[in-house]
């Protein structure tokens, strides 16, 4: 299903994993132009597409960037016991697999491919990162739900005075 929202394009569909439970998966589009860059979205515990990522997708699909988002196993419309997580593991496996081939596209190839993690979507990107440590080209983590060795900030960069995503 496709539809536009204020000059962005939103779709949604489902997915299945590899042990054959359907994932809801949706995506913003800027409209009118190709993605400057990719941002995968991890949600934190009990969220959804439709309340908790939406308006967040809309945002950053107007400023430029393709945003996809996935309902995890047992959250919002995906398959499964609702809020039971039966394995981490195969959470995580679910994104990489899900996000990667969104990635190698021939049309996203090129692009920049960042994580977005919101509390236990934040534990979610790290792991996604530990499993493709080159893969990804940078994570945004917003009150994560771990506890993480140092992190190297923007602030810390050599490069601070330039903006992040041009």
């Amino acid at each position: 299903m496709a539809r536009e929202i204020g000059g962005v394009r939103y779709e949604e569909e489902y997915i299945l994993n590899s042990r054959g439970m359907k994932l809801f998966t949706c995506r913003f589009l800027p409209a009118n132009h190709e993605p400057k860059a990719l941002i995968f979205l991890c949600h934190g515990y009990a969220a959804e597409c439709n309340t908790t990522i939406k308006g967040m997708g809309v945002r950053l699909a107007k400023q430029g960037f393709g945003v996809y988002g996935m309902e995890y196993e047992g959250h919002g419309r995906s398959s499964g016991l609702p809020g039971y997580i039966p394995s981490f593991d195969d959470l995580v496996t679910d994104c990489s697999v899900h996000y990667t081939t969104i990635s190698e596209k021939k049309e996203n190839k090129k692009k920049l491919k960042i994580l977005l993690g919101e509390s236990m979507g934040g534990a979610v990107a790290l792991l996604l990162h530990r499993k493709k440590p080159t893969f990804w080209d940078g994570a945004v983590l917003v009150a994560p739900m771990c506890k993480s060795p140092k992190v190297r900030t923007r602030r810390d960069s050599p490069e601070c005075d330039r903006p992040f995503l041009d």
